[in-house]
């Protein structure tokens, strides 16, 4: 979908029509969600500080967003999707991978199937939606963002290979800003720079992802449309109204972050051994700490006295005060082992922080 939330806004409020809006909080810690693409002429985009974005567009419109609306009208699209096909892997609440090799409609070319299901979301949801129509998820998924808004990408197999040579190393899925830097560093920056790389090097740089780039640039990805996936991780996190610098305050924050988490936990019926603490700083740094136990982590009463240690290992203070904190359960594999715990630690870029 183009704009999802943006554009959901303008459908049901016409005042909103060919505004820059933001959906979001406008407040000093507010998060841009999406943008329209009137706003986006600015340089307005989501994850963006809202702060900034309203320096950026001072007659952005800022909209709270309502996200039981933006959920029905996702059904309402994907009700659409199977009058077509059965095989729909969801990659967002805006977007998804539909395999119609097999169709209900008997239609021949993917592209047709495409464009019908396109002209009928704006007939029937008034809205627009870009489709990505490829051999392939990689493919598909760099087609789908090719000819945004409202656009349609074909990438036939006998063209994939100049397609992806050409293609700036950004627009590459897995390919976030941090990643994209350090690939300029190295003299990439696009897939025909990607290509002449070699595996043995790639995996050395980028670990398991370097089997994965060194893939796409030869237009390989073999994972199929999967209509169901096992939920890996359940997470909530809060972006302080201040900046804490107080370690006492943090505790608290804590404390409720681990209760909100213990009530998703129940409602997903979610059963995890991995505890992870998510901290952002003020500076937008940010850190991770986890530890790995034997037993599924479901009560405050499992979660606060793990999570008060992982915290402890974690600096506080008036030159590092904490902006965010998060709190996520994973590890839901039944075969995790009756394993000691096991402690981790890891710092990431926050701008590739999903």
């Amino acid at each position: 979908m183009d704009a999802f939330f943006a554009s959901v806004e303008q459908r049901d409020h016409p005042e909103l029509r060919g505004l820059p809006i933001a959906v979001g909080h406008d407040g000093p810690r507010g998060v841009v969600a999406t943008a329209s693409y009137e706003a986006r002429k600015f340089g307005v985009h989501s994850a963006m500080a809202m702060m900034r974005a309203k320096r950026l567009c001072p007659d952005l419109v800022v909209v709270p967003g309502q996200h039981a609306i933006y959920k029905k009208v996702s059904g309402q699209v994907h009700k659409i999707f199977r009058d077509y096909t059965d095989t729909i892997e969801p990659l967002s609440i805006d977007e998804a991978f539909l395999d119609v090799t097999e169709n209900k409609r008997g239609l021949e070319l993917a592209s047709n199937i495409a464009a019908e299901i396109r002209q009928r979301i704006r007939s029937e949801l008034g809205l627009t939606a870009s489709a990505g129509i490829s051999y392939n998820k990689f493919l598909a998924k760099v087609a789908s963002d090719y000819r945004k808004p409202d656009g349609m990408t074909v990438i036939h197999p006998d063209r994939a290979l100049d397609f992806i040579a050409n293609l700036k190393i950004e627009k590459f899925w897995g390919v976030g800003p941090h990643t994209a830097k350090r690939m300029h560093y190295m003299g990439i920056f696009n897939g025909a720079d990607l290509r002449r790389c070699s595996l043995q090097h790639l995996t050395e740089v980028f670990g398991k992802m370097g089997q994965t780039y060194y893939d796409f640039a030869r237009g390989i990805d073999l994972r199929p449309v999967e209509t169901e996936s096992v939920r890996k991780s359940v997470g909530c996190e809060h972006t302080l109204e201040a900046d804490i610098a107080i370690r006492s305050a943090a505790i608290i924050e804590l404390y409720h972050t681990v209760l909100e988490l213990v009530g998703r936990i129940a409602k997903d019926k979610f059963n995890g051994r991995t505890l992870t603490l998510k901290i952002k700083y003020g500076d937008f740094t940010q850190i991770t700490r986890s530890v790995t136990t034997q037993a599924n982590l479901l009560t405050k009463d499992d979660i606060l006295p793990m999570a008060k240690q992982l915290l402890k290992d974690v600096e506080i203070s008036a030159s590092h005060p904490i902006r965010l904190i998060g709190l996520s359960v994973s590890n839901p594999q039944a075969d995790a082992g009756c394993r000691q715990p096991e402690w981790v630690e890891g710092k990431l870029d926050f701008k590739d922080w999903p």
